[in-house]
């Protein structure tokens, strides 16, 4: 037994045991890592430097870029050190830190992405008043006040999960720190007031989730209403990305903390999580990206100048 004042360090889960598949899972890891800090920083950039991207569309996505670059830069490096090393230590301050900007990021890119369901609907459903609604200082308020959520967010998870005495042991069944499973080592009722702040994220979460179901509802009224399949086709290519983006983000996150403890193991948390925080940053950039000509030719313009500046 341990209480949280004399703990100094966490104990996370381990991808496996073996020295061989432990470097496998390093390589994996770094190869999806290396993957979305490409990708993302190719989207950031090209955004950044084309001029003809700078709209409130693409102002959001190099935000949603920022955001998939912190998430999967908090999880991934340390998982790959220990997998390297072969350990699972993590400092009691180092978990904190993680814990804060799992939560910060992660709910800055939920908001963000409601954000973005907000600008398709008006630019589809209220064309007329595109400019007037999504003007450049528009665009900073709602990004900035995403940003601010995910972290005043943070700010209350982790103040609360840090302040809780912790007497069930120092090994977190993850492969980062995340509020469910250091709740799992408080005392014995010590954890309620930590669970009332979970519910009242989870009901502001049901709301952008329902908010985002609803202008897609009305998105697709009025995409079906537009008389040529052209106009039909480009309206469905604008919002089809994010869509994919929001369903891949909200089905994995959903059903690692929605799924019934009879399902609950070891094993299958660690692929859920995988699949939640480390797979989306790594596929956004591809999937905005695989259908867009403009955003394909400011990539293939940027790749250009790199080439030409090596020669």
């Amino acid at each position: 037994m341990s209480n949280s004042s004399s703990l100094n360090e966490f104990l996370l889960l381990v991808f496996a045991e073996k020295r061989e598949l432990q470097l496998l899972h390093f390589s994996l890891f770094l190869g999806i890592y290396l993957a979305a800090l490409l990708g993302n920083g190719l989207i950031i950039t090209a955004v950044a430097c084309d001029h003809r991207l700078h709209t409130p569309m693409y102002f959001f996505l190099l935000n949603l870029s920022f955001l998939d670059l912190g998430s999967v830069s908090t999880t991934v490096p340390k998982s790959m050190a220990n997998s390297l090393w072969n350990t699972r230590a993590i400092s009691y301050s180092g978990c904190a830190a993680q814990l804060f900007l799992v939560v910060f990021l992660f709910g800055g890119e939920y908001s963000l992405l409601t954000v973005m369901a907000y600008d398709r609907y008006i630019a589809i459903c209220r064309p007329l008043h595109y400019g007037t609604l999504m003007d450049r200082r528009s665009c900073v308020k709602m990004a900035a006040a995403a940003w601010a959520s995910g972290f005043l967010n943070a700010l209350l998870h982790t103040a609360n999960t840090f302040s809780i005495p912790l007497c069930q042991g120092n090994t977190v069944e993850q492969f980062f720190c995340e509020v469910p499973q250091i709740l799992k080592l408080s005392c014995s009722d010590a954890y309620l007031r930590e669970v009332g702040v979970i519910v009242v994220t989870a009901c502001l979460m049901f709301g952008c989730f329902i908010f985002i179901v609803v202008s897609y509802v009305q998105i697709f009224t009025a995409v079906l209403r537009i008389p040529s399949e052209q106009g039909r086709h480009k309206a469905f290519s604008m919002c089809l990305p994010h869509l994919a983006v929001v369903s891949l983000f909200v089905s994995t996150s959903f059903f690692a903390y929605l799924k019934p403890p009879s399902l609950s193991s070891p094993a299958l948390d660690l692929v859920v999580a995988v699949l939640y925080s480390v797979v989306p940053p790594a596929v956004n950039p591809l999937i905005y990206s695989m259908r867009n000509k403009e955003l394909q030719d400011a990539l293939r313009k940027l790749v250009q100048v790199v080439l030409v500046q090596q020669e």
